[in-house]
């Protein structure tokens, strides 16, 4: 199971998912261009000392990624998309996708998804917070592969 963030912009938000990717045990994929630098302080306050921990692989662009990801779904995070997370049976290799805060996912994103699963939410509400949607649907996806860490926390 791994993380893919597309072009990320808000160096918050990457901080909240990689310290999220090290206490859950995943890789992050990075795909360029980013919308900061990585040493950026606001991504090092959000991620803390875990930015250490996170097992993170860039790639510089989209198709560098596409070239050498692993095997398994790609399955993107998106309010377009026709499936809820809590309806989809998850693998252990899937690799969730999410698009860039400031501007979601283009359509050639779109095509390359195996899968596009969605988070239901109350009527007039917008979207989540990104970090938060892959909190979400990677908790959901460790627990029906077996794969949630069970160590003390």
């Amino acid at each position: 199971m791994r993380l893919a963030l597309f072009e990320p912009d808000i160096p918050q938000n990457t901080g909240a998912i990689l310290r999220l990717a090290a206490c859950f045990g995943v890789g992050v994929d990075l795909i360029e261009p980013l919308g900061f630098v990585l040493d950026d302080r606001r991504l090092k306050r959000a991620g803390m000392d875990y930015l250490a921990r996170a097992a993170i692989a860039r790639h510089e662009s989209w198709r560098r990624f596409l070239a050498v990801r692993p095997a398994g779904r790609l399955v993107l995070l998106t309010t377009a998309g026709p499936v809820p997370y809590h309806r989809f049976a998850f693998r252990a290799d899937d690799t969730l996708l999410l698009g860039r805060e400031s501007a979601g996912a283009p359509a050639e994103i779109h095509d390359s998804a195996d899968a596009r699963l969605r988070i239901p939410m109350a009527a007039g509400a917008r979207s989540l917070n990104v970090a938060i949607a892959a909190a979400i649907v990677l908790a959901e996806a460790l627990r029906q592969t077996g794969l949630l860490p069970e160590g003390e926390g």
